[in-house]
C-alpha cells in the first residue's frame, strides 16, 4: 500500500508540472482570442436579458431593479437624514438641560 507522503509527492509533481502547462495555454492568444470573444458575448446576451426583463417587469406594472435601487437611495437618503436629526434633537436637549441647570443654581 502507497503511503500518504509517497502519495503527496506524486501528486505534487504531476500539479506542478501541469500548472506549467496549463499557464503557458491559457497566455496563448488561440486560447485568449476566442475567451474574449465569448466572454463579450456572453456579456452582451445579458445586457439584452436584462433589458427584457425590465421591460416586461414595467409591463406588468412591477417596479423594475433600477427603480428599486432608486428607492432604497432615496430610503438610505432619508434615514441619514433622520439620524442627523436626532443627534441634533439630542445635542439641544443637553443644551437646554444645561441651561436649565446653569439658571437653578
Amino acid at each position: 500500500m502507497i503511503g500518504w507522503d509517497s502519495w503527496k509527492k506524486g501528486f505534487d509533481v504531476w500539479e506542478n508540472a501541469t500548472a506549467k502547462y496549463l499557464e503557458a495555454w491559457m497566455r496563448s492568444p488561440l486560447v485568449l482570442g476566442p475567451g474574449g470573444a465569448m466572454l463579450t458575448a456572453a456579456m452582451r446576451s445579458k445586457t439584452a436579458v436584462d433589458g427584457a426583463m425590465d421591460a416586461w417587469w414595467s409591463a406588468v406594472g412591477l417596479p423594475t431593479r433600477r427603480d428599486q435601487e432608486r428607492s432604497l437611495h432615496a430610503l438610505n437618503q432619508m434615514q441619514s437624514r433622520l439620524i442627523d436629526l436626532e443627534e441634533t434633537l439630542a445635542e439641544l436637549r443637553a443644551q437646554q438641560k444645561q441651561q436649565q441647570a446653569a439658571t437653578k443654581a
